[in-house]
């Protein structure tokens, strides 16, 4: 999910950590030596003392064992010989031992160190260090964050997130204090993760806690769903009367698209596979009035949600639009949700705008957000229109919806 964002937000991290570091080595403030190799110089420190720990003691001790080994021996000798001239000589031999053990043990410590220092040479292309501290100034970031505001447009994502999101960063880094080159992509990071949660993060009730103030009450939750032709709109109705009735409610579906062709039939295809009770008419007839038999079965029956489907139709058809306000006079719904496509970008955002400029929207569930490379969508459109997403599509079968959690969405866009 979300690959474009993910590309263009780490291409930003890494061409202002190269301009930074570009512009240290200018000003001859920098030097490559990275915290691993400031760690491998301190391990180095620490085998060397070691080393000399281990091989001196290593040394005295054979150097004891020998003296105190050869002096009992030249003392039995001298017992059983009496002999001074061959006690000099055994005397000349323990020296010459002793000497020879020391060399044996310098040239192994030697040795040691020297390949200790071959594998812990330091490598080039670590992290740089400035010499003084650098900031991060406005100059720095002005291509930087043009190009970032040039990609978020191709990635979908609406006009007035992107600025927004560019204005948030740029507010964020500059004047920044950094030490080392790998701080610049950190905070970057955290700047960008910073201003996407703002847009994403749109306050709002769940419908689950919805349904239970409802209950309180003993109503049902009603919910309309409205948006443009083929955008998944019928088969996320059904997905969300599985995913409640796994909750233990008991949700009714007004099949209120009457106009289309095939969608009372479509409607209760997915209601019979589910097992729940569908409110229909005939084809034709007034939609509205299904509604409000929905809602009304509802009540009667003790059910906790009512699901009214509605045509699918453009933002600019007058007539249509005019028939889903009928609907909502009707029918009352406490909450009025816009299906949209993620895959269609802007045009979903667009489409948004419009139904809540004309109805009134409450909140958006997103389909196909799994296979959304780009983002836009799902990024833009609660900022944009002031609602939150409440549910996401994420595949073919009924269990394939999600609801909405910004906390989740920020892991998968940073993933």
């Amino acid at each position: 999910m979300f690959d474009s964002l993910k590309k263009k937000f780490s291409k930003m991290a890494t061409k202002l950590t190269k301009k930074v570091s570009d512009e240290a080595k200018d000003e001859n403030n920098i030097e490559a030596i990275s915290d691993e190799e400031v760690l491998e110089i301190e391990n180095n420190d620490n085998i060397e003392d070691s080393i000399e720990d281990s091989i001196g003691d290593s040394i005295g001790d054979s150097i004891g064992d020998s003296i105190e080994n050869n002096i009992e021996n030249n003392i039995d000798d001298n017992e059983e010989n009496k002999d001074i001239k061959n006690g000099n000589v055994v005397t000349d031999e323990i020296k010459n031992d002793e000497e020879k053990n020391i060399k044996d043990k310098e040239q192994e410590k030697d040795e040691t160190l020297k390949s200790d220092e071959k594998e812990n040479k330091p490598k080039s292309g670590g992290i740089l260090s400035f010499i003084r501290e650098k900031t991060i100034t406005e100059k720095n970031l002005e291509d930087i964050l043009w190009d970032l505001e040039i990609g978020l447009l191709e990635s979908d994502v609406a006009i007035e997130v992107a600025s927004a999101v560019v204005d948030s960063v740029k507010e964020d880094l500059v004047g920044k204090k950094i030490k080392r080159s790998n701080d610049v992509s950190e905070f970057t990071f955290d700047a960008l993760k910073g201003a996407v949660y703002k847009i994403i993060d749109v306050s709002g009730k769940s419908m689950t806690e919805m349904i239970e103030e409802k209950k309180v009450k003993g109503d049902p939750l009603v919910v309309m769903f409205v948006g443009v032709n083929g955008t998944g709109k019928t088969t996320t109705i059904a997905k969300l009367a599985n995913y409640y009735l796994k909750k233990g409610y008991t949700p009714v579906v007004a099949a209120s698209d009457t106009f289309r062709a095939g969608a009372i039939e479509q409607i209760n295809h997915h209601t019979d596979k589910i097992g729940i009770k569908i409110i229909k008419h005939q084809k034709g007839s007034d939609p509205a009035a299904v509604a409000y038999d929905a809602v009304e079965h509802a009540k009667s029956k003790g059910k906790e949600l009512v699901l009214i489907d509605t045509a699918g139709r453009m933002q600019t058809n007058t007539n249509l639009m005019d028939e889903m306000k009928k609907i909502k006079r009707v029918s009352k719904p406490d909450l009025i949700i816009f299906v949209g496509d993620s895959l269609t970008g802007n045009d979903a955002v667009e489409q948004a705008r419009k139904f809540n400029e004309t109805i009134d929207i409450d909140g958006v569930i997103l389909t196909k957000a799994d296979a959304d490379s780009k983002g836009g969508a799902s990024l833009s459109i609660g900022y944009v229109i002031g609602k939150p997403i409440l549910f996401l599509g994420v595949g073919q079968s009924y269990d394939d919806i999600k609801e909405y959690d910004s906390k989740w969405m920020l892991d998968q866009i940073f993933a």
